[in-house]
């Protein structure tokens, strides 16, 4: 089971996050564009996701992914369930998502600095 706190502890070590606390709703974004956000409950994480693949990650694991509502389906989000997710699937979650929202040269700089990074140009 994977907690807002989790999530927390994980994007803030991300360039050019904040945290934001919108109708009650906790969000991380870089500049205006969300990256990751949940509902009110905190039962549902919803994140940044590339549209062409989301068919595939909701029918690999439906028990944990699933699809916005329909009149959500324009942007590239998928949502999940944080008590179906482990740790280390919500740090590749999140970070992936950040990847989305910011310069490709931001995220190059970070994912090189890290000690498990992929080599470049490998994702």
């Amino acid at each position: 089971m994977v907690t807002v706190q989790e999530v927390r502890e994980v994007a803030r070590k991300l360039p050019r996050t904040t945290e934001h606390l919108i109708y009650d709703r906790v969000k991380f974004r870089v500049g205006q564009i969300v990256y990751v956000a949940f509902s009110r409950d905190e039962t549902v994480m919803g994140f940044a996701f590339p549209k062409e693949e989301r068919d595939s990650l909701v029918a690999s694991q439906p028990k944990v992914f699933h699809l916005p509502k329909p009149t959500d389906l324009r942007f590239q989000w998928v949502q999940a369930w944080p008590a179906e997710l482990d740790h280390r699937q919500m740090e590749e979650l999140v970070i992936d998502a950040w990847r989305m929202v910011v310069p490709k040269r931001v995220a190059a700089a970070y994912v090189a600095g890290r000690p498990d990074a992929d080599p470049p140009g490998s994702r």
